[in-house]
């Protein structure tokens, strides 16, 4: 009886330590936040800070982050959250070509890419213009992005 108590500790641990670590796994690599909150972990200040990565920010939270502004930092804010969001649309309408069914789709897609570059690249040099140019903002414009 005591081996069985033993085996079946072993067991439970083993599955303990395969779910933690699965769970582990998802929180890392899908940058789950609701997840991380219930484990413990204090998920806050990655959507508050400044440098805030807008590229994973749903509308509604761009949204959100805009509520409390206004003036100067409204613009740029906006100007940011906007160059990301755009950025986002041009991703996903350079993979119409390759995959689209439809002929009115792929023409959707050139609009989408030229209408929305042309708004970034106007967007960045407001960014100079007015003075919200940041070093990381500078890299990615001589990167190509």
């Amino acid at each position: 009886m005591k081996k069985e108590q033993v085996l079946y500790g072993a067991i439970g641990l083993l599955a303990g330590l395969l779910i933690a670590g699965a769970a582990t796994v998802l929180v890392v690599n899908k940058d789950n936040h609701s997840m991380m909150r219930m484990i413990g972990m204090n998920t806050n200040h990655s959507h508050r800070q400044e440098a805030i990565n807008h590229n994973e920010m749903s509308m509604a939270e761009m949204t959100e982050q805009l509520n409390d502004k206004s003036g100067d930092d409204f613009d740029k804010a906006f100007v940011e959250m906007m160059i990301a969001h755009h950025q986002g649309a041009i991703d996903m309408a350079e993979l119409i070509p390759a995959r689209a069914k439809h002929a009115e789709i792929k023409s959707l897609g050139e609009a989408i890419v030229s209408a929305q570059t042309k708004e970034i690249n106007d967007m960045r040099q407001w960014q100079m213009d007015w003075g919200y140019s940041s070093d990381e903002m500078m890299q990615m414009m001589h990167q190509g992005h």
